[in-house]
């Protein structure tokens, strides 16, 4: 038996959180909740969540692979297509926007690996205009600092 099975086949608890930011840096707190506010103006609400989910699902954010689905159900979206982010390439089944957003919020995500290329770029410009492009990168480095504050603090999402 691993450490992550049970003898009953009863879930495995979620780590323990490590602090509150809310509580213990609520002005910070406060200011990443005002940007992710910010970040969602003027855009699709269906490829914003999308975009959310496909970061968290890159950085291993739990927590908030949990909260976007659930809003992006709520918005219509359906569930084949959300397990079928980290594979949106081999589906027919995104949109040329969609694409876009997805492949920048993959460059932007993965900075390191290649920074955003040229071509990513022109794609999402070609897709979006210059303040939903704007709008698009302000959602991508929002959700990335929420996956950062989730995954160093070790939220996980509530039991099901």
């Amino acid at each position: 038996m691993t450490t992550n099975e049970t003898t009953n086949g009863a879930p495995v608890p979620a780590p323990e959180q490590r602090l509150h930011m809310h509580k213990l840096a609520p002005a910070f707190y406060e200011a990443v909740i005002a940007m992710d506010r910010a970040s969602r103006q003027g855009l699709d609400p269906v490829i914003a969540e999308l975009v959310k989910v496909r970061a968290s699902m890159i950085n291993g954010c739990a927590f908030c692979i949990d909260m976007h689905s659930a809003d992006a159900r709520k918005h219509g979206e359906q569930d084949h297509r959300m397990l079928s982010l980290p594979a949106w390439r081999d589906t027919p089944w995104f949109t040329a926007r969609e694409r876009a957003a997805l492949a920048l919020t993959e460059s932007v995500t993965l900075l390191t690996e290649g920074h955003v290329p040229d071509a990513v770029y022109a794609e999402a410009a070609a897709q979006f205009d210059e303040t939903e492009l704007a709008q698009l990168i302000a959602l991508i480095v929002t959700i990335n600092a929420w996956n950062r504050i989730s995954v160093s603090t070790r939220m996980s999402p509530a039991a099901k």
